[in-house]
């Protein structure tokens, strides 16, 4: 249940709306987005506002800009995306604020009509969420909407310094996000199965602890796997590890045979003479890595039992590959669970930056019900942490 206005909850007729989208994209060498996903992710939002004649002002951060000017990182890329998308004219500004702008949307802006701001990180008072920043923004406008959830885990001035100023709701991405992540926490059909990878124990410390409260299987693959195998006393050669959550592992096998959870870690692996595609490798069962070669992904009999736990799951939550997808040499194993997850039947859901690339690299995107926009967000909600931008809003 979502405890948060949405823009459905507010009278919008007329009204100069200030909308945080997610328009942190992929841009080309040319300066062409290469991946619009995100821009039109925050569609249904913008048509509801302009079908209520809202004035739409939209604003957004792309990359990571120093907080001054930085030419490859400002947003006209994707105002011209947008206007492909919508047909509509975008009245593109290359400042964050100005008074030109003020007297702009105040004077001459017609209902159901478009503004972009410039990128918000050109300015040092987003990311240090300054009140005076924030109340510039805020003075744009006369309802705040709040549809970037991919950054909704950041107390930034967009974000929610912004939220002080004026009435503050919820657009459609943000409350989808929210409700389809809060249902893997509070209310999921069963069995429910996690499937975490990627390189780093350190990364996941408080999700793998918080699913181990939630779900009935948790799947471990990737880089992460070789310091709970050390941590047990296996020999991993020169996979990644990392020393220092060597008892962190050891403390979440307990815990997930004290909360009757079934944690899965590999019984082999694919091994490489080097982290290069074209490196000597061979399966091995775990314990068998040779003393100079590393892991380099889950092996096929680990594959084919995650493959049959998968199967039997009813909600499926993935974050991280199983392994060196990116090289195609060792791209079997994240392949097989994401087809895996893909053909289950179940309720699934996929969040992670690197998860998305590999859903995309096999064409999976269509097969899930839902990927989640928002990769550092969507962690640290499945964390049980408070976010931010959503605690900024209204309540209902």
């Amino acid at each position: 249940m979502f405890n948060k206005k949405t823009i459905e909850d507010m009278r919008l007729k007329g009204k100069r709306v200030l909308v945080r989208v997610d328009y942190n994209v992929p841009l080309d060498g040319q300066m062409n987005v290469t991946d619009n996903t995100r821009i039109k992710l925050s569609l249904p939002t913008i048509n509801y506002l302009i079908e209520q004649d809202a004035k739409v002002i939209l604003m957004s951060h792309l990359g990571r800009p120093k907080d001054a000017v930085d030419e490859k990182y400002r947003l006209t890329p994707a105002a011209k995306e947008l206007e492909k998308l919508t047909g509509r004219k975008i009245k593109k500004f290359d400042e964050t604020f100005s008074d030109e702008i003020k007297s702009y949307i105040d004077n001459e802006m017609q209902p159901q009509s478009i503004v972009m701001l410039e990128n918000l990180r050109f300015n040092p008072g987003e990311k240090k969420n300054d009140p005076a920043f924030a109340q510039k923004l805020a003075s744009l406008a006369d309802v705040y909407v709040n549809d970037a959830f991919g950054s909704s885990h950041r107390a930034h001035a967009s974000i929610s310094g912004i939220a002080q100023f004026l009435p503050a709701a919820a657009g459609f991405l943000l409350k989808k996000e929210v409700e389809i992540l809060g249902s893997l926490l509070e209310n999921p059909e069963r069995p429910f199965v996690a499937v975490l990878g990627g390189s780093k124990i350190s990364d996941k410390i408080l999700v793998i602890k918080n699913l181990l409260g939630k779900v009935d299987s948790l799947i471990l693959g990737g880089g992460m796997t070789y310091t709970f195998l050390k941590a047990q006393g296996f020999e991993i050669g020169k996979s990644i590890c990392e020393d220092d959550q060597l008892q962190y592992a050891l403390d979440m096998i307990e815990l997930a045979k004290k909360n009757n959870v079934k944690l899965m870690l590999p019984v082999d692996i694919i091994a490489a003479s080097e982290y290069a595609e074209n490196a000597d490798s061979k399966n091995v069962d775990i314990g068998s890595i040779p003393a100079d070669w590393e892991g380099m992904g889950i092996g096929e009999k680990t594959a084919a039992l995650y493959v049959q736990e998968i199967k039997k799951a009813k909600t499926v939550f993935w974050n991280g590959p199983m392994g060196v997808f990116e090289f195609e040499k060792f791209a079997f194993s994240t392949k097989e669970i994401g087809k895996a997850i893909a053909e289950s039947g179940a309720v699934t859901v996929a969040g992670g930056g690197d998860t998305l690339a590999a859903i995309k690299k096999f064409s999976l995107s269509e097969r899930f019900t839902h990927i989640s926009s928002g990769g550092g967000a969507s962690m640290e909600f499945l964390e049980g942490k408070v976010l931010p931008g959503v605690a900024a809003l209204l309540d209902k």
